[in-house]
Parts: C-alpha cells; structure tokens; sequence
C-alpha cells in the first residue's frame, strides 16, 4: 500500500494522486515523469529536510525524498537545511522512494579532482583505515592502496598496528580505467632522508652537540637518526663508565642529544659521543690517584689475568694476578676476590694516555721478601717440601709463599742429575742449605750436596789412584767406549781405544751390558771430575801378582757420596760431576 505521506511529498495532481491510489498508474512512472533525463549514478544536491532514526532524511527536488545513513557523514555534525551532494543510486518505483549515497558521490567527486590535481610521484596525506590482503587502505578521499613493502624502510612486523594513524606518501601509479590508487610511504620517506641527508652532510660540524633519535640497539652500540642520516654511538663513547649493553643507556625512540666525534664525508659516516659531553675523569688522574697512594675500590670484572677495580665512574684500574699476593700461588683471580668486593689498593702506575691504571693489592701488605735475608742468611741450614720438580731444579717451599731453588746441579757432588725427577718427588721434605738470596728478585738458592764434603777433593784421589786395576760392572756402551761403575754413582770411561790391543770397531765385539771386567786406572782428574780406565792394560800384567788394593765396586764405597759419568777427555777419561745422596735423609 502507498504511503500517502510519500504522495503527498511528491507534490502530485489530484488526478495523479487519485490514478496512484487507485493503481491505475505505477510509481515508477510517476517518478519517470518528474526525473525527466536524470539516470541512476549521477551526482545531484539535495537538502536535509529531517531524521529517521539512524538515517538522514534528504529532499533531492525530485519530488521525493532519500535517506542516507548518519554513518555515511563520518560522524561530521548534520542539521536540517544543509545542502549534500548525493549519488543517485537507484529509483524504487514500488516504495516510491529514491536511493542515495552521500559516501558514494564523495568517492566520485573525490576520485575525479584528484585525477584532475593529483599526478604519479605526488606526495598525499590521508588515514589507514584497515588491514587487507597484501597491504593497507588509506583514504585520501577515495580509498589508496599501500602495499606491505611500501608502509616503512624497514618492513613493520605487524602492519596493522598502522591502521588509525594519519600517514604522508607518494602516489606510485594512478590506474583510472579501475579507478585505484597505489601509494608508497617508504619512497616518500627515502627521498626526504635523502633530501635531508645531503642538507645534514653539507652542514654538519665536527664537535657539535645535535639531537637524534634512537633507531636500532646492537651489541656493540647503537643508531642514530640525526634527521637524514644514521650516526653510530658506540658503546666505548657512550659513558666514561663501564657497560655491559647499550640498552643500559638508551631504549629505541629515546630523545638523545650527542655530540659529532667524526663524518667520513666520502662513506658518509658519523661517529657519536654521548659521554664526550661531560669533561673526562682521566683529565686530573694524576693529582688525584698518585703514584704510590693507597685507595679504595670495588671489583667490577674478574679475567684470567687479574681484576678490574672500580675507583670512581669512569675509572677503573687493573690489579694484575702477579700483585695479588706477595706469597700465594694465585691460580685465578676468584680465589682472593669476586664482583662487588671492597678492597684496599695501592697506585702502581698511571697511562693516562692510554687511560689504564695499574693497581696492586699486595702492596698495602708488608713484602715478606724484605725480611727473608734476615731470617735465612747465606749458610743457612733449612728443611722444606718439594713443591714443584723441572729440569732445572726442584722449587722447595721454605715457608707458605716462599720457594727456594735446588738447582739439578747443586743435588749431588757425583751424579750427574738431568731432571730433578730423578733424584726427588713431590711432598718429599729435603734438607738444605741457603746458598744465596737476591730480595730483589724473590730467589733463594738451595743446595743438598753442600751438607756434605766434596768427595773428589780428598776420598776418591785416595780410594781411586793411577796404576791401580779395579774391578768393575758394564754400564752403557757407546760408540766411543764403554762406561763403568766403580761403584755405586762412580763411573769411569773405558775408552774404545783401551779395550783391546787390536783394533775394536764395536765395543759390543768386546764387552756387553753387565758383564764385570777389571781395569786399570789411566788418570783420575779431580778438576775436571774424571776417571780414565783401560782394559788391555789390566791383561798385560799377572793378574796373580796383582797389587792388594784391587777390589770390587762394593769393597770400599767414597764417603760421601759415590761418583757418576761426566765428560771424556782426549785420553778416554770421563769426568764425574754430582754425588749421589738420599734428599729424604
């Protein structure tokens, strides 16, 4: 049935009136009538003449009225008698009403001026208003396509979080056969920073204070966007004071102000400084950490190599591991201090250059070598445990932290020792006598075989003389001869050319490893510490008729200690250089 409110509105004849009511004529053609030549989709204006509800009610002289929902206004203020511009959407014969589109004629209107005032590479502005596939709508009068890739230099991780946000950028290409727009933020923002790079690389000076902004955090320091171009702070320039991170500093988005260290105008490069802007603590070090002061720090990091000690921001000093401890074996720093220790140091050295302290924590205690000449004077006889073994001598532990060296060649008077091993062990408690002491160096030297007498001063020039013939045992056999123990750690050499009256090419041919023979004594050389010893000449003689005093290696041992090999002389004599002793005795 005919609203005869919506007749009334279309200001009919009363025979026009009577025809619709009695269905003798449609609306339709009522509407066809009054239209004339107006067609779905054109742009009419009309005029708010009231409200329906959620809709607003617009005359469009058509005789007739359309509604446009309020939504359609974007929340703009409506009120009656102002005048829109609407679509003609579609005429609806039977409820006599007409459809309109505010939304749809602002899309036309918009989408025309902006093809006739906008160009490609034109710069717009407008709203995200929702995620789609591939990207963003952005209304800029019509809706405007910003592909993913285009919305940042950097590709956001949720693109969404754009869509509310006004945004600025550059038309990439118009298409106005399907009536879309593609635009691009990132463009837009990549020649303004190119723009604003080029201004800044032009104006910027060396040892200015300019304002940035923080991009990015790595660990080694962080960017900054001075407006055009990215400056890295370092981590080393951003306080006088130790960090572990960056992020300690500065969070991305922060404000900062830095000051230009260096522009490598050529690679387009900006070092930073943050901690540059305040005076250096290193500028008075030396007034106020001398040399030789006693201070107090805190142990910030502990290394292999020692400890770094906090004396106040931005300074820090070193206590190397050799100034620990004037007697403890430091193996590792953490076995005397740990982060957030207080301690006690003494100021070694200064490079203020180089901005390197080195400290000492030893040095506020009393060097105990400053008295170890006193208490152990040269001639001192002294008992210790053997700590370490070398091939140069065993270090024996006089009292905790002090050592003393038994040099190899100070353990016997007759056995000619190459490695400590062979004489001594770890933890054996050994009897010496202090040979000398150099404080300055922190060296005592040790000996064992200064507690007795030297046998070749008088027991063996006695027990072993020139023209005797001895019984002895086959030691080794080298290529120039054989060597023989008299008795126990005394050797002699029996020279290849005192084996036999013919001519030997192996000693082997002759003698083998512990076969007992009996020699005759060519030469006993006290200062060189050599036996010289010849077979052929012990058969020449009768051994019926030898002299009483031949014996056997074990007939009559040298008081003292018992000789070993030494060198060999141009006769066959070996020499014999240690004697042999029981450190544990």
């Amino acid at each position: 049935m005919i609203d005869e409110t919506l007749i009334a509105s279309l200001n009919l004849s009363g025979d026009e009136a009577e025809k619709l009511l009695g269905g003798t004529m449609d609306m339709s053609a009522i509407l066809g009538q009054q239209m004339g030549d107006l067609q779905e989709g054109q742009i009419l204006e009309g005029e708010v003449v009231g409200f329906a509800g959620d809709d607003v009610v617009i005359e469009v002289g058509l005789k007739s009225e359309g509604l446009v929902p309020k939504e359609e206004f974007d929340g703009a203020e409506v009120k009656i008698g102002d005048k829109i511009k609407v679509l003609l959407d579609k005429i609806d014969g039977e409820g006599g009403l007409v459809q309109i589109s505010k939304r749809k004629a602002d899309r036309q209107i918009n989408w025309q001026r902006l093809v006739d005032t906008t160009r490609e590479g034109d710069v717009i502005e407008g709203k995200v208003t929702r995620k789609i596939k591939g990207g963003l709508l952005v209304d800029i009068g019509v809706p405007a396509f910003l592909p993913a890739s285009q919305v940042d230099v950097r590709r956001p991780a949720e693109i969404g979080d754009y869509i509310g946000r006004t945004v600025r950028a550059s038309v990439l290409k118009i298409d106005l056969e399907r009536r879309n727009i593609v635009v691009s933020r990132r463009k837009l923002i990549e020649e303004e920073r190119e723009s604003a790079k080029k201004r800044l690389m032009e104006t910027l000076k060396e040892g200015e204070i300019v304002p940035g902004e923080v991009k990015n955090i790595a660990d080694f320091g962080a960017f900054i966007d001075l407006g055009g171009i990215d400056g890295l702070l370092h981590i080393t320039d951003m306080s006088w004071g130790r960090i572990n991170h960056p992020s300690e500093m500065v969070k991305i988005g922060q404000k900062v102000e830095v000051k230009v260290l260096n522009i490598d105008r050529e690679k387009e490069k900006i070092a930073l400084g943050l901690k540059q802007k305040e005076a250096s603590p290193w500028e008075e070090i030396e007034n106020q950490y001398p040399v030789g002061s006693r201070v107090r720090g805190s142990v910030v990091n502990i290394v292999s190599y020692g400890a770094f000690v906090r004396l106040q921001d931005g300074i820090e000093g070193l206590v190397h591991i050799s100034e620990m401890s004037w007697t403890r074996r430091v193996n590792h720093p953490s076995e005397l201090v740990k982060p957030g220790d207080e301690v006690d140091v003494v100021v070694l050295e200064i490079d203020k250059n180089k901005q390197e302290i080195s400290l000492g924590m030893k040095q506020v205690e009393v060097n105990p070598w400053e008295l170890v000449s006193e208490k152990y004077p040269r001639g001192t006889v002294i008992e210790g445990t053997v700590r370490n073994l070398t091939n140069y001598g065993a270090f024996v532990e006089i009292e905790p932290g002090i050592d003393g060296l038994l040099h190899v060649s100070d353990i016997s008077w007759t056995k000619k020792v190459t490695h400590a091993n062979e004489a001594l062990k770890k933890g054996d408690v050994v009897k010496c006598v202090v040979l000398d002491v150099e404080r300055d160096k922190q060296r005592i030297g040790l000996g064992v075989k200064q507690l007795t007498e030297d046998p070749w001063v008088n027991l063996i020039p006695e027990h072993y003389k020139p023209g005797m013939v001895v019984r002895g045992k086959v030691t080794k056999i080298t290529n120039f001869g054989v060597f023989v123990e008299l008795e126990s750690d005394l050797e002699g050499l029996l020279h290849i050319s005192e084996l036999s009256d013919q001519k030997v090419e192996n000693p082997q041919d002759v003698v083998k490893i512990g076969d007992e023979i009996d020699v005759k004594i060519l030469r006993v050389d006290t200062s060189d510490r050599k036996i010289g010893l010849s077979l052929k000449r012990a058969q020449w003689g009768d051994t019926s008729e030898r002299d009483a005093s031949t014996r056997t290696p074990s007939s009559t041992p040298a008081r003292g200690g018992s000789p070993t090999r030494g060198g060999m002389d141009s006769h066959g004599a070996m020499g014999t250089d240690k004697i042999s002793f029981n450190p544990k005795q």
